[in-house]
């Protein structure tokens, strides 16, 4: 699965780059935003609640994730008005990472408001992954897709672009198979996520492993 990833093919996209076209085609006539998130640590400075969770303030993290839960909810009424979907695939490795605890609970507010997501234990697809973890995926319609680049740091830092129609289908077919392995979003966060008490952290320049 996903063999087009693993030869570093595929035009190479700065940060800005990559954003401007994400946006670009996601405001065209597409039907499907779909994801896989496969990392178990990234950083995101620019995110308010991320800022207050890597500074150790969780609770100031979960509220300021409650404050965009407006603007969220317009976001994806906006989207079903036009016909946009969006599926998301989380791997998940256990004990989770303080971060992916973090993360959890921004996608617990985006399913609630319309993003169909599943939960994928890193074990299932340990078949996947004898040479190389399975690769971090934004499919955008059926013409575009990108694998994201992060830094040493796991910071965003670009994308490789492709826009094969061929691949596209392909990829978006191993998707959908990975999709149908996975377990309910709510299933899981209720029994793994929302029994913890809130993660011990440290400084985003020694988060990243």
């Amino acid at each position: 699965m996903f063999e087009c990833f693993r030869s570093g093919a595929g035009e190479v996209l700065s940060r800005d780059a990559y954003l401007a076209d994400f946006r670009r085609v996601h405001a065209s006539d597409i039907s499907l935003l779909a994801k896989i998130e496969r990392g178990q640590t990234f950083q995101e400075p620019g995110s308010p609640s991320w800022e207050a969770f890597a500074t150790g303030d969780w609770y100031g993290a979960l509220r300021l994730m409650e404050a965009d839960r407006e603007s969220t909810a317009a976001y994806f009424r906006d989207a079903a008005e036009r016909g946009l979907a969006f599926r998301r695939i989380r791997v998940v490795e256990l004990p989770v990472s303080p971060y992916l605890q973090w993360e959890m609970n921004v996608l617990r507010l985006r399913s609630e408001l319309g993003e169909r997501i599943r939960v994928l234990g890193a074990r299932k697809i340990a078949d996947l992954e004898g040479d190389a973890e399975v690769p971090e995926v934004v499919i955008l319609g059926d013409s575009v897709m990108y694998a994201v680049i992060y830094d040493a740091d796991r910071k965003g830092a670009g994308a490789r672009r492709f826009t094969d129609r061929g691949q596209v289908r392909r990829t978006t077919e191993e998707f959908e198979v990975l999709y149908a392995r996975g377990e309910g979003f709510s299933e899981f966060f209720d029994r793994e996520i929302a029994p913890l008490g809130p993660p011990t952290v440290h400084h985003p320049s020694t988060a990243a492993h």
